[in-house]
C-alpha cells in the first residue's frame, strides 16, 4: 500500500456534498456506530478486557500526559486567550510522534508519516491555541487508522471506548485546563460542552436501557456526583458544573433540551443523527479534514492558491474581517470569532466558588461569565 502525508481538500459546499456520499464518510459513521453499540450498558469501573495492543496504545497517551506535565503553562495571566506553551507541547509531541507510533505493535513503519498527522492533530491547534469537535474527529481518524492497520482488532471496541478514547477525554481536559485551550468557536463549533460532542454520543449508549437514571437526572447534582465515575455522559455533566456555576439552561441550552427526552435510547440515536448533521455535516468542521490514503478522498479538487498560508488555514479562504479581536492570522466564518477560555475566566480569587472541584494542573472553578 502506497501511504501519503494527509491533506485538505474540502472548501465548497459541492465538496461536502460530495464528501457526505463518499466511502470515507460512510465509514466514519459505521465506526462511531460500532464503537456506539460496543458499550452499550456498560460502565467505565466495569472489567473490560485489555489486550496488550489495547495497552501499547494506552501507554502511548500516557507519555502525551507526561510531555504536558514537564511543558507548564507560561505566564500569561493578562490574557485570557490560549497559552503559548501549548506550542511548545505540540512542538514535543509533534517531534516525539514518530517514535511513539514505532513503539505500537504490528504498526507498518512506512504508515507511521501518515496517521501520525492525524494524532498530532488530535490534542488542539497550534497557531490558534484552541480545540473543537474537528481535533476530536481527528482523534477518531486515528483509531479508525491503527485498526485498518491491524493494530486494534474487533475485538477491542469496548476497550477503544471505555480505556483509549476515555483516556484521550481525561488527557484533553488537562490539556484545556493547562493551557487555557480555547474553545474552537462557539462551543467549539457544534460541541455540546465547549470542546466535545463525543463523548455525550458514548455516554448515552451506556445509559441506553438504565433501569433508573433518566436523561433528566442531570439537573440532580447528587446523581451527578454518584455516577460521574461510571458514564462519561454524567462525568461530562460534572466537568461542566465544576467550572460554571449557573444553570444549564443558560451556558449549556441544548444539553438542558436534550434532558427533557424520555429515554437514552432516544437520546443516544439523536446523538448520532446530530453528529452526521452537526460534525460530519458543517463546512466550518469538514474543511479542516485531513485525507490521505487509509481515510481517501477522490471528489472534485479545488484550484490551489499560490497564496502562502498558515498549516491552521491552508486549502481556504478567510473573510478579512479585521477589528478589534483580530490575532496573529485572519479568521471567518470558517473558525469562528475567538472565544475565551473557560479557565481563563478565573483571574482573581474572588471569582472562585466553594463546592465546586475539579483535579487538574491549572483548573480552577470560574462561574459562567
Amino acid at each position: 500500500m502506497s501511504y501519503q502525508v494527509p491533506r485538505k481538500a474540502i472548501l465548497s459546499k459541492e465538496q461536502l456534498e460530495y464528501f457526505q456520499q463518499s466511502k470515507t464518510h460512510q465509514d466514519i459513521v459505521s465506526y462511531i456506530e460500532t464503537l456506539n453499540n460496543a458499550v452499550v450498558g456498560s460502565k467505565l469501573t466495569d472489567d473490560c478486557p485489555t489486550s496488550n495492543d489495547v495497552a501499547a496504545v494506552l501507554g502511548l497517551l500516557d507519555e502525551v500526559e507526561k510531555t504536558a506535565k514537564e511543558i507548564p503553562p507560561v505566564d500569561n495571566s493578562a490574557s485570557r486567550f490560549g497559552n503559548p506553551a501549548f506550542r511548545t507541547f505540540y512542538d514535543r509531541i509533534s517531534e516525539q510522534s514518530p517514535s511513539l507510533h514505532a513503539g505500537l505493535p504490528g504498526l507498518p513503519a512506512e504508515s507511521i508519516q501518515e496517521i501520525s498527522l492525524y494524532f498530532n492533530e488530535a490534542w488542539g491547534n497550534r497557531t490558534r491555541i484552541d480545540y473543537g469537535s474537528g481535533m476530536e474527529l481527528n482523534f477518531l481518524c486515528w483509531l479508525i487508522c491503527l485498526e485498518r492497520l491491524g493494530v486494534l482488532q474487533e475485538s477491542d471496541h469496548k476497550a477503544i471506548v471505555l480505556r483509549i478514547f476515555w483516556r484521550y477525554i481525561q488527557i484533553m481536559r488537562v490539556l484545556q485546563s493547562s493551557y487555557w485551550l480555547e474553545p474552537a468557536g462557539s462551543h467549539g463549533v457544534w460541541g455540546l460542552d465547549d470542546y466535545h460532542f463525543l463523548p455525550f454520543l458514548f455516554g448515552a449508549a451506556q445509559l441506553r436501557g438504565h433501569k433508573y437514571i433518566r436523561p433528566k437526572s442531570i439537573h440532580d447534582p447528587e446523581i451527578v456526583e454518584e455516577y460521574s465515575q461510571h458514564y462519561m455522559y454524567f462525568a461530562c455533566i460534572a466537568f461542566i458544573n465544576s467550572i460554571k456555576t449557573a444553570s444549564l439552561r443558560w451556558h449549556s441550552p441544548m444539553l438542558d433540551d436534550i434532558s427533557a427526552v424520555k429515554t437514552w435510547d432516544k437520546v443516544n440515536s439523536g446523538m448520532i443523527k446530530m453528529y452526521l448533521a452537526e460534525v460530519l455535516g458543517k463546512l466550518p468542521v469538514i474543511q479542516h479534514f485531513l485525507f490521505g490514503s487509509i481515510l481517501p478522498y477522490d471528489g472534485p479538487e479545488t484550484p490551489r492558491s499560490d497564496e502562502p498560508q498558515d498549516d491552521a488555514h491552508r486549502g481556504h479562504a478567510h473573510a478579512d474581517l479585521g477589528g478589534a479581536g483580530q490575532r496573529e492570522v485572519g479568521w471567518g466564518d470558517c473558525c469562528g470569532i475567538p472565544v475565551p477560555s473557560v479557565f481563563a475566566a478565573a483571574q482573581s480569587e474572588k471569582q472562585k466558588e466553594a463546592g465546586h472541584k475539579l483535579a487538574g494542573p491549572g483548573i480552577r472553578p470560574v462561574p459562567f461569565d
